[in-house]
């Protein structure tokens, strides 16, 4: 790549020898300065495609940002910020991470120093702004990061406003996993002539990951929790909720049964919530208790299982949980517990990732038969010999309890 030789020498720090799919497309398109709307599922390296080419076209410093980078979570822009500074190694670049539940004091301290590259989210950019903190007339570089989820969280407004402050001569890339018609008609109207790069296979959740489904009642998923743990001995693993009170809830359980178990939910204190990431992270925590405020961006590679103790609201939710898991072409499985109300549901999410989820069974557990007219069920924690999950078709067939008929429920159509 038509790359400088600080940016090769910081990229051979950081062990990265041979550029994924969406860099290869996006950093030549971008470094020759046009606008880029790239559409990648996570874990697939999307951060250092838009940080390289906006780390090579900056020019000297300012006392204002030239580039800023708006992103939906404070989880988030810690992430972005960490790579980006990985990335400018050698370079001297000054970068300021701003998002709310930190001081506003101490990033305005840094900000008063000179800032070439400002990674936040948009309601504290518009906070910065708004208190004359941040100006951004130098703003030669704009990325949205996950735009789809900001455009969920109800994040439009601020993002206009920004935009609409920065010069429109700007370059803007825009990433997402996903491109439903909001995220359109915001490319349409910020973006000039960009060059849609579309890095997503049909099938939009990877290929190393496993996927299937319980059938539980609702007041049997934490035995059924308790029992997949012990079966499948993750290496680190999140448990999806749905609500906060849910992850408190299932975090207080887990946690007079298990160690190494945490929790992170967006009524926390932010210093409680980097805490808990750092130590995650760090392979302290094995086990976290989570909502979708880490559903998106968040690379920790250690993730071997993904549990959906409650089944998503939205489908692209779920393809977000299960991409924590199986990132980098690194091997990975998924479970979801289904409620028998819950069928349309899963339905639903089967439709939106244009493949089947496999029911699984965990032999003298009491859940539903298998729902008609739907793959063979496999028992969870199945393995080849080299140790990882094995295929459907190769794995056993259910132990159904002795003695009892099985329920059984219609999914919907």
């Amino acid at each position: 790549m038509p790359l400088s030789a600080v940016m090769h020498r910081a990229l051979e720090a950081a062990g990265y020898t041979e550029p994924t799919p969406v860099q290869a497309g996006m950093i030549p398109v971008a470094l020759q300065g046009r606008d880029v709307m790239a559409q990648a599922r996570t874990g697939t390296g999307k951060t250092a495609a838009f940080l390289i080419p906006i780390l090579e076209m900056l020019e000297g410093h300012h006392a204002q940002p030239q580039a800023i980078v708006l992103v939906p979570t404070r989880e988030l822009a810690v992430q972005v910020r960490d790579e980006a500074e990985k990335l400018a190694k050698g370079r001297h670049t000054r970068i300021v991470a701003v998002y709310g539940g930190k001081p506003i004091r101490q990033q305005i301290q840094k900000l008063h120093r000179g800032v070439d590259l400002v990674i936040g989210t948009p309601g504290r950019v518009l906070d910065h702004m708004q208190r004359g903190t941040i100006s951004l007339a130098r703003v030669r570089f704009a990325a949205l990061d996950e735009a789809d989820r900001m455009l969920d969280i109800g994040f439009r407004p601020d993002i206009e406003k920004i935009l609409r402050h920065c010069p429109t001569s700007r370059q803007t890339m825009l990433l997402s996993a996903t491109v439903p018609p909001p995220v359109q008609r915001l490319a349409q109207r910020y973006m000039r002539d960009p060059e849609n790069l579309d890095f997503s296979p049909q099938d939009i959740t990877v290929e190393t990951i496993d996927q299937y489904y319980f059938t539980v009642e609702n007041n049997r998923k934490m035995d059924l929790l308790l029992r997949l743990l012990k079966q499948e001995e993750p290496r680190q693993a999140i448990v999806f909720c749905r609500t906060k009170r849910q992850t408190d809830r299932v975090y207080e359980q887990l946690r007079r049964k298990l160690s190494d178990v945490d929790c992170i939910h967006g009524d926390l204190p932010q210093r409680s919530r980097d805490r808990t990431m750092e130590r995650f992270r760090g392979g302290e925590v094995k086990l976290l208790v989570a909502t979708d405020v880490v559903g998106r961006g968040i690379d920790v590679s250690g993730i071997s299982h993904i549990i959906n103790y409650d089944i998503p609201q939205f489908c692209d939710d779920y393809v977000h949980r299960v991409g924590r898991t199986g990132r980098m072409g690194r091997q990975g499985v998924a479970y979801t517990f289904v409620t028998p109300e819950e069928g349309n549901e899963l339905t639903r999410i089967e439709i939106r990732i244009n493949r089947l989820l496999h029911r699984a069974e965990i032999p003298g557990f009491e859940h539903h038969a298998k729902p008609e007219g739907q793959p063979e069920a496999v028992t969870a924690g199945a393995e080849r010999e080299n140790g990882e999950p094995a295929p459907a078709a190769d794995r056993p067939a259910p132990v159904a309890a002795p003695g009892r008929v099985p329920k059984r429920y219609r999914r919907a159509l």
